[in-house]
């Protein structure tokens, strides 16, 4: 849960790799959206069907219209909400409950909470939906476990132990799913179908790994780490690929297909953009200004907007302020 030099890192030597594309920096942040509300907040989800922004606000899920940037509703009864899984083939998403030991199950046509399914870890924080199981995955940052439940059963069906404390988690759609490990600076692998790890990966030197994001296309996967670097990883036998400057205290990455642009969310006020100039190059393009605090974000795969909230800054206990969204796109 939790750099602006440009520079390229790869493991072993510098290299630079191709240029540019031209134009590439002319990021901003394009809108800002006050929402006001008090509480804490988490990982922010998108669904580009329904323009939908779901945005976990402690004990309420706060859902946005992307196309206006209004605040639609907010879906209540939520136990120190840390992310939402969408899973809008089934219309459902899934709020990892992090004091209520839980998840609870809202959906996405009507926003409203359907159920709740009591899971076996302690502090469920970063949640998954893994196409390739139908399953539910939520990483239990108080017990070193996942906690696997089957939404049509309607209740936790398997529990993997790792070797250090889960932070965010990708899936790849092809049953893999993956995890930072927070206090190890490492990354495992799990086996989706067989609910089982099945590699753990050294991410050094990378310190408290938090956002992760994944290419599906060259099979890398872009771990953002406390001591501004992202640390990019072949999914496939976990070897090191690249080391890329970014801000600091990140807590979110994303990658967007399309444009082959990975983001990084960064405490200090910063949105690192990298372009993947291939599956071993990356260059930094921008440190796109935003407001501090602005650690996470949720990414349009349509329109390729990118959506960061931020509040006033304030003493550490003292009440929540100013809470605003804001859109980062080109001008």
């Amino acid at each position: 849960m939790k750099a602006l030099y440009l520079l390229l890192l790869t493991v072993g030597t510098a290299v630079a790799g191709p240029a540019a594309p031209a134009a590439a920096a002319n990021f901003s942040v394009l809108q800002r959206h006050p929402l006001g509300g008090g509480g804490g907040w988490d990982y922010l989800s998108l669904d580009p069907a329904s323009h939908h922004l779901f945005i976990a606000r402690d004990d309420r899920v706060m859902v946005v219209d992307t196309a206006s940037g209004k605040l639609l509703t907010e879906i209540p009864g939520m136990q120190h909400a840390h992310g939402v899984a969408l899973a809008p083939a089934r219309h459902r998403g899934y709020v990892s409950n992090g004091r209520g030991n839980s998840v609870s199950v809202i959906d996405l046509d009507t926003l409203k909470t359907l159920a709740r399914i009591p899971v076996s870890g302690s502090n469920p924080d970063a949640i998954v939906y893994d196409a390739a199981s139908g399953h539910v995955l939520t990483m239990n940052g108080h017990s070193d476990t996942v906690s696997v439940i089957d939404p049509v059963a309607g209740k936790e069906v398997a529990t993997i132990a790792l070797p250090g404390r889960p932070e965010f988690a990708v899936s790849d759609g092809h049953g893999h799913v993956f995890v930072n490990l927070e206090d190890k600076g490492e990354l495992a692998r799990l086996d989706s179908g067989s609910d089982k790890l099945e590699n753990v990966w050294s991410l050094a030197p990378c310190d408290s790994p938090s956002g992760l994001a994944y290419d599906t296309r060259s099979r890398r996967l872009f771990s953002v780490c406390d001591n501004r670097l992202m640390i990019v990883t072949d999914a496939v036998d976990g070897h090191q690929v690249a080391r890329v400057a970014i801000g600091k205290g990140p807590d979110a990455a994303a990658f967007d297909a399309r444009t082959r642009l990975i983001y990084s969310a960064n405490h200090d006020g910063t949105l690192t953009i990298v372009h993947e100039d291939d599956a071993d190059h990356y260059t930094v393009l921008a440190n796109v200004p935003t407001q501090p605090g602005a650690r996470t974000l949720a990414l349009d795969p349509v329109t390729h907007l990118a959506w960061l909230v931020a509040a006033d800054a304030a003493p550490r206990g003292a009440p929540v302020k100013g809470f605003t969204l804001l859109v980062v796109g080109r001008h």
